[in-house]
């Protein structure tokens, strides 16, 4: 399954500049965990990502003060992306190599199709598995009536 088959097309998007105060109340408004930063709203061309882990991490526990940030300054510096046309599982693969729970998803031209978690893909995963499980107990049932 490809990755934009699976990806949530309904992201929330700021730009670099957005105050923390205001990305925080936007992810509890939106029940997101993340935010896609892009280079301006309209483009959706992402250029990073920030998550409510990075608010606590970098922010929080590090006791600054959330009033004199902007997304920009805590975001991360390298964006991990997967494009739509991605394997799913090579998306998955991907998280993992690069220690991330969530990445922008994008199309052949580098705007914002959606983002996918490893949630979204642990699920297809799982659905795999159970297909497996199916066909293996199938064998095995037909292999019994054929032996009576």
């Amino acid at each position: 399954m490809k990755t934009g088959e699976v990806c949530n097309r309904t992201v929330v998007i700021v730009g670099r500049e957005t105050p923390l105060g205001e990305a925080a109340k936007l992810m509890r408004e939106n029940h997101v965990g993340s935010l896609v930063v892009a280079k301006n709203t309209y483009g959706r061309k992402p250029v990073g990502i920030v998550t409510d882990r990075d608010m606590v991490v970098e922010v929080m526990a590090a006791d600054l003060d959330y009033r004199t940030l902007t997304v920009g300054e805590i975001m991360g510096d390298k964006l991990v992306i997967a494009k739509e046309d991605d394997d799913s599982l090579d998306t998955l693969k991907l998280m993992r190599a690069s220690g991330v729970r969530r990445i922008p998803v994008v199309t052949d031209k580098g705007d914002l199709a959606g983002i996918v978690t490893v949630d979204d893909l642990l699920e297809i995963v799982a659905e795999e598995l159970e297909d497996i499980v199916h066909a293996i107990g199938n064998e095995q049932h037909k292999e019994t009536k054929r032996r009576r």
